[in-house]
């Protein structure tokens, strides 16, 4: 009797200490996604902060200026399309000579990056061009 009632115990000790540790587990995971989704949250209404962009230019036999340039997304959960830039143009002494935006029809998912390539007529006195992140849409 004594050993049944003890057989008995230690199986409902089993049982608890299984459950507790489920439950410390599906918290974990919950405090896991939560954190996981604030950060989505973030990097989905901040994009300008997540995806960095590098280009060079040069000119063309027509005369048009050619601007190449490299976008990466460096965000780790949100995907971004669309991504709006915005390409100055400056004389030898750095004054704004013209703005132009574009829009790269690209999609970016976490750590990814994408090539594009635009042309354009640049404004007379132009020695440089600098790109810079304005928006995208998250998907």
């Amino acid at each position: 009797m004594k050993s049944i009632a003890l057989i008995l115990a230690l199986v409902a000790v089993g049982f608890t200490s299984c459950n507790s540790s489920d439950k410390k587990a599906e918290k974990g995971k919950d405090k896991y996604e939560q954190t996981k989704e604030s950060l989505g949250d973030s990097e989905k209404h901040n994009p300008q902060r997540f995806i960095s962009i590098e280009g060079h230019d040069k000119h063309n036999l027509i005369g048009q200026t050619v601007v190449k340039g490299t976008l990466t997304n460096k965000a780790s959960v949100s995907s971004f399309k669309d991504v709006n830039i915005e390409i100055s143009f400056y004389s030898k002494t750095g004054t704004l000579l013209e703005k132009d935006q574009e829009t790269v029809y690209e999609t970016l998912a976490p750590g990814d990056s994408k090539n594009f390539k635009t042309k354009y007529f640049a404004p007379k006195g132009t020695d440089s061009v600098s790109l810079k992140v304005l928006g995208a849409r998250s998907e």
